[in-house]
């Protein structure tokens, strides 16, 4: 077994420290493009607020291996160098599709479990489920706004029949 994969998590502290970084990153970025923050501004905070509950989700011993396997391959998503909307040539606007799919995956963790539990690892301003209704209120908009649009709404679909 790799000596990186016996190391412990990061302390509370600096888990903290990295999610308030990834957001402040994202706003300034996005202030440095634009000169003000945007409309999308707000839903594209949700990537870091979606990936620290994907994380804090995947520790818990309250969920099953085959839903961590589903947690798994969100977080995997956000991580991925390559994937539809890549950060790496779009900025954060790149975050849209790690977005979609990580709703993708709280939705079918929240048919599956307590609200509360997930509620309990969420970090963002508004209630989870608040956060989910607007995400998915948008995304329709979002998706029309996206040159791989029809990619997204074939995955979205496909999932959804799932």
């Amino acid at each position: 077994m790799s000596k990186d994969l016996k190391k412990e998590l990061p302390s509370y502290e600096k888990q903290q420290d990295f999610y308030l970084k990834l957001r402040s990153n994202i706003t300034s970025y996005l202030a440095s493009k634009s000169g003000s923050v945007g409309k999308f501004t707000p839903y594209l905070l949700f990537a870091p607020d979606l990936f620290h509950l994907l994380v804090k989700a995947m520790i818990d011993n309250r969920i099953d291996t085959k839903s961590k396997t589903l947690i798994g391959s969100g977080i995997l998503y956000f991580v991925a160098p390559i994937d539809v909307l890549p950060e790496g040539l779009i900025g954060p606007g790149g975050f849209i599709d790690d977005i979609i799919v990580a709703t993708f995956v709280v939705n079918m963790l929240l048919n599956k479990f307590s609200p509360e539990i997930m509620e309990e690892h969420w970090a963002g301003d508004i209630k989870l489920l608040d956060a989910l209704k607007k995400i998915s209120e948008t995304s329709d908009t979002l998706l029309g706004k996206l040159p791989a649009r029809s990619l997204l709404g074939r995955f979205m679909k496909t999932s959804n029949k799932e």
